[in-house]
């Protein structure tokens, strides 16, 4: 990763932001839904981006909560964007 594009994303430590990654769906606990998750950024690497307290946007749980940090490889990341978690958005 570029040192441009990890000054930017540390720019992003202790903020809330909404991350999409690049596959059309994912698997967690059972649950397929589309990768379009928001959290405070915690870590930035060269190689991936944690998030923790995360919300995943479940069709049927749109504010499911994960219990554990999530890190998330950069090549996978799509957008990011800065992001409130308590913003109502359809997913359909």
């Amino acid at each position: 990763m570029s040192n441009r594009l990890n000054t930017e994303l540390r720019a992003f430590l202790g903020r809330d932001v909404l991350i999409t990654l690049e596959a059309d769906q994912l698997n967690i606990l059972g649950q397929t839904f589309r990768p379009v998750f928001v959290g405070e950024v915690t870590e930035v690497t060269d190689a991936y981006i944690t998030l923790h307290p995360v919300i995943i946007k479940l069709i049927n749980a749109p504010f499911f909560h994960f219990p554990t940090p999530l890190s998330f490889p950069l090549e996978k990341v799509i957008g990011l964007t800065p992001f409130d978690r308590n913003t109502i958005f359809p997913l359909q």
